[in-house]
C-alpha cells in the first residue's frame, strides 16, 4: 500500500510542476486535464502526508524512550507515543478507504430498463410491480421518473419499459439492481392455486454525454412512424415516434411517448449512448478478467440476483444472502435495507483489494 502512495504523490507532485510550465499555458485543455487529476487524488495525497508525518514522529518518540533516562521525559514519550499510535491506526483506514476507487458515474442520472422474461403474462405484470417498486423509491428520494418508452402487454404488465431516472446519486443507489429478478406466487389467473415462478430483467444504465460516446450520424438509420402508445392530446394522429437502429451494433432504440419527433429522438439517443457506454464499459471489463462472475457492480445479468416471495412475504438478494420478510415495504419502495447492504458489500470487496 505504501509503494502505490508514494507513487500516487509522485504524481500529485509532478502535476503541480507541469501545470507551472510556461509550455502549458498556452493549452488550456491540458491545463483542465491536470488540475482536475490533481484535484482527485489531493485528499488522498494530503493525508499520506500527515501519515508519512505522524511516522516520522512516532519514530522520534520511540528514540526518546530508548535513549533519554530521565523518568519525566520517558512518561511523556510514552504518552505522545500512544496518541501517535492512534492516530496511525486511524490514518491507515482512512488512506485504505481513500484507495478505494470511486466511480465517477455515481452522481449521474440513470436509465432504467425492466423486460419481462420466463412466465408469460405473469411475467409483465411481475415488470409492472417492479416499475412501480422503483417509482415509490423515487418519490421517497425526491427523484423525478421520466418513462422514455414503454411496451404493454395488455392485462395491466409491460412487455418493456424503459424510464429515466432524475436525482443526484441515483446511480449510485440504484446501480445494484441490474440482473434477473424472480416472482414466486399464485398468479391471478391460475385457478387451481399453484405457485408459478415467473422472472424479470433489469438493466441499470448510467446516463452518458455526448462527449462520453461519439456516434457517427451515417451510422444510424432513423425511422418515423404513427405512435401507438400513451404521450397526450395528439401523440396517435402525427408520426412523432422515432426508431433508432444503430447498424454497426444492431442495437435498435425506440421512443413514442413524447408528442414531438424531436423529444422522442432525442431521448432514444439518450438510451443508445447509455447502452453503447454499457457495451464498451463490459468489454473492457471481459478483457480484464475473464473469469469474473461478480454480480454487484458488474451489471453482468445471467443470474437471478433476487427473489420475490409472496407466499411468505419473503425478499432474499442472493448475492449478500440478505432476506427479509417485509415484502410488501420492499415493494412500496422500501428498499434501502438491501441498497445500504449491497453498498457495503461492494465497499468491502474493494477495499480487500487495495490491501492484497
Amino acid at each position: 500500500m505504501l509503494e502505490k502512495l508514494a507513487k500516487i504523490n509522485e504524481r500529485y507532485e509532478e502535476l503541480g510542476r507541469l501545470m507551472a510550465e510556461p509550455a502549458f499555458a498556452s493549452d488550456p485543455q491540458k491545463l483542465i486535464a491536470f488540475a482536475q487529476e490533481r484535484s482527485e487524488i489531493e485528499k488522498l495525497v494530503e493525508t499520506y502526508q500527515r501519515y508519512r508525518d505522524v511516522l516520522r514522529q512516532i519514530d522520534s518518540a520511540r528514540s526518546l524512550l530508548t535513549e533519554d533516562q530521565d523518568a519525566d521525559v520517558a512518561e511523556m514519550a510514552r504518552e505522545e507515543l500512544a496518541t501517535l499510535e492512534q492516530q496511525e491506526g486511524g490514518l491507515q483506514i482512512a488512506l485504505k478507504q481513500l484507495l478505494v476507487p470511486t466511480d465517477p458515474r455515481d452522481e449521474k442520472n440513470v436509465i432504467v430498463e425492466i423486460r419481462a422474461g420466463a412466465g408469460g403474462d405473469e411475467a409483465g405484470l411481475f415488470a409492472a410491480d417492479l416499475f412501480r417498486m422503483y417509482s415509490r423509491y423515487a418519490e421517497l428520494k425526491r427523484w423525478k421518473i421520466d418513462v422514455l418508452s414503454r411496451n404493454e402487454s395488455g392485462i395491466g404488465g409491460f412487455k418493456e419499459i424503459i424510464f429515466m431516472v432524475k436525482g443526484k446519486g441515483a446511480y449510485s443507489r440504484l446501480k445494484y439492481e441490474s440482473g434477473v429478478h424472480r416472482v414466486q406466487r399464485i398468479p391471478t389467473t391460475e385457478s387451481s392455486g399453484r405457485i408459478h415462478t415467473s422472472t424479470a430483467t433489469v438493466a441499470v444504465l448510467p446516463e452518458v454525454d455526448e462527449v462520453e460516446v461519439q456516434i457517427d450520424p451515417n451510422e444510424l438509420r432513423i425511422d418515423v412512424y404513427r405512435s401507438a402508445g400513451h404521450g397526450g392530446q395528439s401523440v396517435n394522429t402525427t408520426d412523432s415516434a422515432v426508431r433508432i437502429t444503430h447498424l454497426p451494433t444492431g442495437l435498435v432504440i425506440t421512443c413514442q411517448d413524447e408528442r414531438s419527433q424531436l423529444q422522442n429522438k432525442l431521448r432514444a439517443m439518450s438510451v443508445l449512448r447509455a447502452r453503447l457506454y454499457d457495451m464498451e464499459a463490459e468489454k473492457q471489463r471481459s478483457e480484464l478478467d475473464e473469469e469474473r462472475h461478480d454480480q454487484v457492480g458488474s451489471g453482468e445479468r445471467a443470474e437471478k440476483i433476487r427473489t420475490y416471495n409472496f407466499p411468505q412475504s419473503r425478499v432474499t438478494d442472493h448475492r449478500i444472502g440478505l432476506t427479509s420478510y417485509r415484502l410488501e415495504d420492499f415493494l412500496a419502495g422500501g428498499l434501502d435495507e438491501f441498497v445500504d447492504a449491497l453498498t457495503t458489500d461492494d465497499q468491502a470487496r474493494r477495499l480487500a483489494a487495495v490491501e492484497t
